[in-house]
């Protein structure tokens, strides 16, 4: 039987922490044993380029992307 997910206030806090300012992409969170224990932020940054040869920020019909991770430790009981 699985043991049940405990997520507390200090994990809580880092969610809500990769979670801020992200506009497009995801947040996959690991779990061994009913504990998290690691955290993978894919964001994405979507661009389109203007006539001028500037880049400016543009709603999600744009197709490039940039991916950035971050695990935010690991927590071991």
């Amino acid at each position: 039987m699985a043991k049940p997910l405990k997520v507390d206030e200090v994990w809580l806090n880092r969610i809500a922490g990769q979670l801020d300012d992200m506009e497009f992409g995801s947040l996959h969170i690991v779990v061994h044993e009913g504990q998290i224990v690691q955290m993978e932020r894919t964001e994405r940054k979507r661009f389109e380029n203007t006539s001028s040869g500037n880049a400016s920020k543009s709603g999600p019909r744009s197709s490039s992307a940039r991916s950035v991770r971050g695990s935010n430790a690991s927590a071991k009981g």
